[in-house]
């Protein structure tokens, strides 16, 4: 759903000149600034490299539930693959930005009681440890869909109803899917003193 709504947004964008994406299956949208490249094995980009040279930022939004996993598991595919994406994103573009995708509630100090929520916190700071230019997690919440786009999570159509009323109830923890994907390529282009972009970090950059 993020990945989603962040293409949707740099396809708008007149500040993004081209966009790839690295997906193991088509993802069915057209538009003249927009190459793909299918890979079946994300962890494994020798095949690819070349193809990924000359990008100023990485917008990382791949991800899984945790609903039903062990640690050992979770951690190879949040962990593991997000590590060696950009390790090699790194080695190939060293002035790159990368914004890793991760989630409201999640444990910087990598030792709470919630699987994910260490998992996600390890990976946000090794994240930060690589070396690039700049590299920020992005913590979304609720995002109000984007009207449109077909990978909305079952049961944000039906909140979305409520939005108007629940956004400045829960303005810490509610935004629209649209304020997410504008928030983060305005951190890759401007910057941002805040390396964890919470909801309200990501809309007060929206608005300026």
């Amino acid at each position: 759903m993020v990945g989603e709504g962040v293409l949707h947004e740099a396809l708008l964008s007149k500040d993004v000149e081209s966009v790839l994406v690295v997906n193991r299956k088509p993802c069915g949208v057209a538009h003249p600034k927009l190459k793909e490249l299918i890979v079946q094995d994300l962890s494994d980009l020798s095949s690819v490299e070349k193809q990924l040279v000359g990008y100023n930022a990485c917008f990382f939004c791949a991800g899984i539930s945790s609903v039903g996993m062990k640690e050992e598991a979770y951690t190879k595919i949040t962990y593991d693959l997000t590590l060696s994406f950009a390790k090699t994103l790194l080695k190939l573009n060293p002035e790159m930005t990368f914004l890793y995708v991760s989630g409201s509630g999640t444990d910087s100090t990598e030792k709470g009681g919630v699987m994910w929520a260490r998992v996600k916190g390890k990976t946000e700071n090794d994240l930060f440890k690589l070396g690039f230019k700049d590299a920020y997690a992005v913590r979304p919440g609720f995002m109000n869909p984007t009207k449109g786009l077909k990978n909305t999570l079952k049961g944000y159509g039906f909140i979305s109803f409520f939005y108007p009323v629940l956004q400045p109830l829960f303005s810490s923890y509610a935004s629209t899917l649209s304020e997410v994907g504008i928030g983060m390529i305005k951190a890759a282009k401007n910057g941002s003193e805040k390396k964890v972009l919470e909801v309200k970090d990501l809309v007060k950059l929206v608005k300026g």
